[in-house]
């Protein structure tokens, strides 16, 4: 990453510390606040990165970054018998450990504390490993990465769903005013944490896409990486395997 961005510029704390007390502080309202960002594209991507998986019969699945639950619970349409949702916000946790539990999952989705770049989890461990809009979180990108391909089993796969930037007129024109303008404004309207929603938006402009991500992930190790764009380019799909 070209640039280190973090949620409050003027704390002492690490990324690590300041992403985990952000998360925390928007907990409760990031599902609708999110929704209204994304106009709801972002249910479909979720489903894309199902759709994915399925093809390819995890067991056991690792959900990092898992947030609220949202492609935890998805994930179950996989077949897969087990399915981890980590996350370092317990506040985040809360909210979908409610949901699984109101979905009576809790035989298959396991919803835990933890960190991306120290998983607790033995080597060659999992089928699929799975993050959704998490990596450009992490403060060390390619640590995470790393202990990703560590409990990926050979053959297992990785898909990360993230943000990214359009390069095509008049998308990236329209991408550029939407979040340096009008995702911050509304950010501040519904959360109680007014730096939230405009770190969001940094994190994303700053983050490597595309190619610059695939040449990461096949730093790592990783090989047949894929870029999939979604929705003129506002996202992209990677899939990786191990």
């Amino acid at each position: 990453m070209t640039k280190k961005v973090t949620p409050y510029k003027d704390s002492e704390l690490g990324k690590k510390e300041q992403v985990t007390k952000m998360f925390d502080a928007i907990s409760d309202n990031y599902d609708g606040l999110n929704r209204v960002i994304s106009f709801g594209i972002d249910v479909k991507w979720r489903k894309r990165v199902v759709s994915i998986l399925k093809d390819k019969k995890p067991a056991t699945i690792l959900d990092i970054a898992t947030g609220t639950g949202d492609l935890a619970i998805n994930l179950t349409a996989t077949g897969a018998h087990k399915i981890v949702g980590l996350d370092i916000s317990p506040g985040m946790l809360q909210v979908g450990k409610k949901k699984v539990i109101e979905k009576k999952l809790q035989n298959t989705v396991e919803m835990i504390v933890g960190d991306s770049e120290n998983l607790q989890f033995p080597a060659q461990h999992f089928d699929a490993v799975t993050v959704a809009f998490g990596v450009r979180n992490f403060e060390n990108l390619e640590k995470g990465l790393s202990e990703i391909y560590r409990v990926l089993k050979p053959g297992g796969t990785l898909v990360v769903l993230e943000t990214s930037v359009p390069v095509k007129t008049p998308f990236k024109q329209g991408y550029h005013f939407y979040t340096k303008y009008i995702l911050p404004v509304i950010g501040k309207l519904f959360s109680k944490d007014r730096s939230a929603y405009t770190y969001l938006s940094e994190s994303a402009a700053v983050f490597p896409h595309g190619k610059d991500f695939n040449n990461i992930l096949g730093k790592i190790g990783f090989i047949a990486m894929e870029n999939k764009p979604q929705t003129f380019g506002v996202a992209s799909i990677y899939v990786a395997i191990k």
